[in-house]
């Protein structure tokens, strides 16, 4: 090896490999989903994708923006069955309260606290 070599080696090996890139992947906090109707739940009730639910780290509780207005929290049911970008909600609900079926929100894990099923912030707008 010629000297000039060594040095290219040398300047390589700062470059990270992809599997040191990837262990530094940061964990989601929130996601983009869509929001769908199920009569099937109760209003106090989500259904979540198992993987997405992994993802965010969602066990008990999630909370679910819609419009970066209104929020509403939910006990989350983990079901593997479900499509990953969609979160299921009582449909009264979300009629209710001006959500369209099929509507675009962000969902969180929730700490919890609040009472479930009703807008977060319903109180400060009354």
């Amino acid at each position: 090896m010629s000297g000039e070599d060594k040095s290219i080696d040398k300047i390589l090996s700062f470059i990270p490999s992809a599997s040191q890139l990837k262990e530094g992947k940061k964990k989601l906090t929130e996601k983009r989903i869509r929001v769908r109707y199920s009569d099937d739940l109760d209003e106090e009730e989500a259904m979540i994708s198992e993987k997405l639910a992994r993802e965010l780290g969602i066990t008990d509780f999630l909370e679910i923006v819609v419009a970066g207005k209104k929020r509403f929290a939910f006990r989350a049911i983990i079901d593997s069955g479900t499509p990953e970008n969609t979160v299921f909600v009582n449909g009264d609900l979300m009629e209710e309260h001006g959500i369209a079926d099929n509507s675009i929100a962000t969902v969180r894990p929730h700490k919890g606290g609040e009472k479930l099923g009703v807008r977060l912030d319903q109180e400060e707008e009354e």
